[in-house]
């Protein structure tokens, strides 16, 4: 079951729809407390996945003095569905929320799995928009490509399969998206979702495809784009924190390690125990507890 953070009860966050110049974005928002304008935190979902993971942190994020918003990013109903989908493109879309949002204030972010790898790309793209950053189950993407070896290639059999033409788009909805629960099976496997989750994701991923699939298809040019951007990429100046589950299915935990080779600012990178790759919903109390602790410390020296 979907577990939930002890504690006040959680609101359910609200929508909002922003127009930004790229795309409109769909949003669920968990406002702060009346009061000074607050540092706002934003949170990036991944696949297959919807910003209704989020919902706990929101909670707790608003409930600790913080505007946090959770994007349907493009690509997935009821945002702009219209590509392109290559992470410079998805990036910029990160950075637009961010100006739209907050202007003048750096903001923090917070990304898992595709959101993960767009907020790499973001804080080496433009780090002073950003105060502080967190991410989940995809690290550092030079740390990815060091240690890819057949048994990570084996877990990112998906990957290759998306970049297929027309099988995928027939396979994934079939028998009520069979294969977004073998996903998810496979990947935290001693987790199961609510019923009303995963029909929430898969509504979304009907009203969505082919568009979250068409991410894995620009993967050629997304991995340009990392060349690109290798240089900044080696030397993240944003301060990081990374999380991931030993249990795992779709990347290796053994991935992140020596990634702090890559980070200029403050990092760490913490292994957690009994849960898979979907931990923010596996374990939220231990997850927010972590996340809200980092956005709350005091910037280290380098």
């Amino acid at each position: 079951m979907l577990a939930q953070p002890s504690g006040p009860e959680i609101a359910t966050p609200s929508t909002r729809v922003f127009e930004l110049p790229s795309l409109t974005l769909h949003s669920l928002h968990a406002p702060a407390p009346q009061g000074d304008p607050a540092e706002v935190v934003i949170c990036l979902h991944g696949f297959p996945d919807i910003p209704r993971g989020w919902t706990p942190l929101l909670s707790a994020l608003s409930q600790a003095g913080f505007d946090a918003h959770a994007p349907w990013l493009r690509g997935y109903a009821p945002s702009s569905l219209k590509g392109p989908y290559d992470i410079d493109r998805l990036s910029d879309d990160v950075l637009e929320l961010c100006q739209h949002l907050s202007p003048q204030r750096p903001v923090s972010l917070i990304g898992h799995d595709w959101g993960a790898i767009i907020t790499y790309a973001a804080i080496a793209k433009a780090p002073a928009r950003f105060r502080r950053a967190a991410t989940l189950a995809v690290p550092h993407p030079l740390a990815f490509r060091k240690g890819l070896g057949l048994r990570q290639l084996r877990r990112s059999w998906y990957m290759l399969f998306f970049q297929t033409r027309v099988l995928p788009e027939r396979l994934v909805p079939r028998d009520d998206f069979a294969f977004i629960e073998r996903l998810w099976s496979d990947w935290s496997p001693a987790f199961t979702p609510e019923a009303s989750y995963l029909a929430e994701l898969k509504s979304c991923l009907r009203e969505s495809l082919p568009a979250p699939i068409g991410y894995y298809r620009a993967l050629p040019k997304a991995a340009v784009a990392m060349r690109e951007l290798e240089a900044r990429l080696k030397h993240i100046e944003v301060p990081l924190l990374y999380l991931h589950g030993v249990q795992d299915g779709c990347v290796g935990w053994q991935l992140m390690q020596g990634q702090e080779r890559f980070f200029s600012a403050e990092h760490r990178s913490e292994l957690l125990g009994g849960v898979g790759h979907f931990l923010h919903l596996e374990n939220p109390r231990a997850v927010n507890a972590r996340i809200l602790d980092w956005l709350a410390a005091p910037a280290v020296p380098t």
